[in-house]
């Protein structure tokens, strides 16, 4: 398996649980938009998205949720998706929201108010809104974990989009941890094989 990343970008979620399920795999760093080399990686991902993921036989999967549920379904052993219809539908129901609306529509507007608002005037509402999106979405994750160490009973791939969030949330400055968002964010940190995954993003 391939990984093509950006450094900082949420495929370091992808990046961390990639670490946590041991299996062999390669990264790749992707192209940035507005780079010469961006139309080459369109090649590979007409989309222009990361995280991308290259399976071994070939084939290229997108899209945060869907990489996630992939590799949760490929290493079941690893017990990172529940094996009962109702708890599979909640761990997908938290990475949705995660993805889609926390970070797209929440942490987007705060850091790409343009993307929302051409006019320069109108970016400070654009960013307000951002990060009142982005903090609900860090309170309700509080909330949820309430004293757990996860998000659910154990560890699964809804964990690893809030890792990302979090991350970005200590790295960037945008919005505030709960007490347990903030042990969420260092258990996961704590463990040596994501940790060296994400530093290594720096250097690749």
């Amino acid at each position: 398996m391939k990984l093509y990343f950006l450094p900082g970008a949420c495929s370091m979620g992808i990046h961390a649980l990639l670490a946590e399920i041991g299996q062999p795999f390669k990264i790749e760093k992707a192209a940035r938009f507005g780079t010469v080399e961006f139309e080459s990686y369109k090649l590979v991902n007409p989309k222009g998205k990361v995280p991308s993921l290259l399976r071994n036989d070939g084939s290229l999967i997108t899209e945060f949720p869907v990489i996630a549920f992939y590799l949760a379904r490929m290493y079941p052993e690893k017990g990172l998706i529940p094996k009962d219809a109702e708890g599979e539908i909640r761990v997908l129901e938290m990475i949705e929201y995660l993805v889609s609306t926390v970070h797209m529509q929440g942490y987007t507007r705060v850091r790409r108010p343009e993307k929302f608002a051409p006019s320069v005037s109108d970016h400070v509402v654009v960013q307000e809104q951002g990060l009142k999106i982005f903090q609900e979405g860090l309170d309700l994750a509080e909330k949820q974990i309430n004293g757990k160490e996860w998000l659910f009973d154990q560890m699964s791939i809804a964990d690893f989009a809030l890792f990302y969030l979090e991350r970005w949330s200590i790295a960037n400055g945008i919005g505030s941890l709960g007490r347990n968002c903030e042990a969420h964010y260092n258990r996961l940190w704590s463990k040596i094989e994501i940790r060296q995954a994400i530093e290594s993003e720096i250097t690749t």
